[in-house]
Formats: structure tokens, sequence, C-alpha cells
């Protein structure tokens, strides 16, 4: 399976994400920069973490505008699998490709620190080699990660099982100090309805092997490149 990554002026996990899919997964990958037009027939686009344009006006913002965007819209919109990973799904709300917008942490500090996640929803691309209920422990590294959605919008996401995952303890119990940064329903990753889109706050690229301390990350890599 060919994996793309898309590169920003400011991107600071695109390597890490490279490394997931090439060296751990044993995939052929590549870097894509953002200015050019061409995804270079990947089956996979992956928008990265990072700083994206230093975050400027607002996280992802920015790179929304950019040119390679138009082609991951299109291929998105063809049924292409497209993995946006903390500044990633910022860009995938910005660009209306998943709904709702990221605000503040709850306590506006950045934080940077392993959490622990319940998988909601194990039937999609990215998580079929996962169990429901599942409890990952995954790290996240952001400022603006508290996810919002006006009522009907999470009443459309939560009816249709688009909560891929959501904070939880370690027993998996979505309580409220789990919630570090404050996101509604303590929603961590959502899919769009025709399922080929996923944007999620936790990096599985951090906890792609036990040498960081994680390896769940895994699940969620060998999901994609399984057969589905």
């Amino acid at each position: 399976m060919k994996f793309g990554v898309v590169v920003f002026p400011g991107s600071n996990c695109d390597a890490d994400t490279l490394h997931a899919f090439r060296v751990v997964m044993g995939q052929t990958a590549r870097f894509l920069w953002h200015k050019d037009h061409d995804l270079r027939s990947v089956d996979c686009v992956v928008l990265p973490g990072g700083f994206s344009y230093g975050d400027y006006l607002r996280s992802g913002a920015i790179a929304r505008f950019s040119p390679l965007m138009r082609e991951v819209r299109e291929f998105a919109d063809r049924g292409g699998l497209v993995l946006g990973i903390c500044n990633g799904f910022q860009v995938l709300l910005e660009l209306g490709l998943l709904p709702g917008a990221m605000l503040r942490n709850k306590n506006l500090k950045f934080l940077c620190r392993y959490v622990t996640l319940r998988l909601e929803n194990e039937r999609t691309r990215f998580t079929h080699q996962g169990r429901k209920g599942q409890v990952l422990r995954i790290p996240i590294a952001h400022f603006d990660g508290n996810y919002y959605a006006p009522p009907e919008t999470l009443r459309e996401i939560e009816d249709h099982g688009r909560v891929v995952f959501r904070y939880a303890d370690a027993e998996g119990r979505p309580t409220e100090e789990a919630n570090v940064n404050g996101s509604l329903h303590n929603i961590a990753g959502l899919i769009n309805a025709r399922g080929n889109v996923l944007g999620m706050m936790p990096h599985p690229e951090r906890a792609a092997e036990p040498l960081l301390g994680s390896a769940d990350g895994r699940m969620i890599f060998e999901s994609m490149i399984s057969k589905f």
C-alpha cells in the first residue's frame, strides 16, 4: 500500500509518520509537498501533526488553502483514504471534510502526554483490526484539541456511529477527568459519513513501537493496510 504524507510549512510530525508507515509497517511511503498538484498515485493521504503555517489565524486555517488540498478534496470525494492526525485533523475540519471545529483546550494549556482512548466504532477502514470498547494508550500534543460542534451535528455523528475514539479512563469509561481538553462528548476522533476520512487528535505514529512506550497505534495502521 502506498501512503503520501503531506508536508506543510510548520509540520513537525511528518518524518515520524513516514517512519511509522515505511519502517515500522513496511509499506511504501513518500512525502507530498503542499504546493504541488500531484498525489503521486498514493492509496492513502496522511495529513500529519505539527503547526502548519505557525497556526496563524487558527489551527489549520491557512493550510486549507495550500494548492495540494484541491487534490486531497477530490481524492476524498472519490473515496480515497485520508487520515488527519492532530493538526491534520484540524485541517480536515477547516476543509469541511469533517464536521465541527477545534477550540482551545479547557485549561488553556498546551497538553503533551499519554491519554487513554476507548474505541467506539470498530467497523471502519481504520479500526477493523480492533474491538469495540478496546482501550488504547496513545499520546496527544496540542493546544487546540477541544472538539466542538452544534447540538444537531453532535446528534447526527452520534446517531450514525461516526465517533471513532473517545477520551476515557483506564477502564474505558468516558469520564470528565479523562477528557483532558474538554471535547464535547469526549470526542477524540471521528469519521466522515462515507467512512473514508478519519480525523483524530492523538498521535498513533508516536505509539507504533514498544520503544516509544506504547504500540497501540499500530492497530490503526494495520487496519488501513489489511483488507476490510
